[in-house]
């Protein structure tokens, strides 16, 4: 399964936030957004801290989907 961060980039532009102002309210590195934006794994750690930036679920950021 693959991992799509689709349902984040969404819900920052609804919000008017932009990813480097995420990255710096959940202090993660460039690194942890060039993976996303590539739909590779982050760690548990770095999407709780989305999470809790943003209040919102696991489940409004991020969805597994089949491998292409």
């Amino acid at each position: 399964m693959a991992v799509s961060y689709k349902k984040l980039f969404h819900l920052l532009v609804d919000r008017d936030i932009s990813n480097n102002e995420l990255r710096k309210m959940a202090g993660f590195s460039g690194n942890i957004m060039t993976r996303m934006k590539r739909e590779q794994y982050i760690s548990l750690e770095s999407v709780e801290k989305i999470c809790k930036v943003l209040d919102c679920k696991v489940d409004d950021i991020l969805e597994f989907t089949s491998d292409k």
